[in-house]
């Protein structure tokens, strides 16, 4: 299981170290893609195939499915570390999220999240306002 709150930056080529804690759940071989809240998921290829299989259930008629399969699919991209345990995000990806340099990786369950500094702190910020109302709202689901 991922946890954990790491920061780092990107080299000049738009590389990311992954740490040792997390990179032993996500392996050597990773997917990256457009995530929610304006951050990059990554996957282990284990997870990743999971979700692949439960995105290809979506039924076709269903305009919302349609719309997400294309967007989540559209935006993902399969990487290795290399030997320094980096990753290149790509440039794409990078300006979805708005990453220029100061990243926070965040271990959530089965995957990892990027995201830039600032927008992480933001999202840290606003989150922490609403945090007892969302652990109420939990028992909704089934927490």
């Amino acid at each position: 299981m991922m946890m954990g709150e790491y920061a780092h930056a990107l080299d000049d080529k738009g590389r990311v170290t992954i740490p040792a804690r997390l990179r032993d759940d996500l392996g050597t071989h990773v997917v990256i893609t457009k995530g929610l809240d304006g951050c990059l998921f990554l996957y282990p290829m284990s997870e990743w195939t999971k979700l692949e299989e439960r995105l290809r259930a979506l039924p076709m008629t269903n305009a919302n499915a349609r719309a997400f399969q294309r967007l989540f699919m559209a935006g993902a991209h399969d990487v290795e570390l290399d030997r320094q345990s980096r990753v290149t995000i790509p440039p794409r990806l990078r300006e979805y999220a708005a990453i220029e340099r100061d990243v926070v990786l965040v271990g959530v369950s089965n995957r990892a999240e990027l995201w830039a500094s600032e927008r992480w702190q933001s999202y840290q910020e606003t989150a922490q306002e609403g945090f007892e109302d969302v652990a109420e709202k939990m028992v909704d689901l089934g927490f």
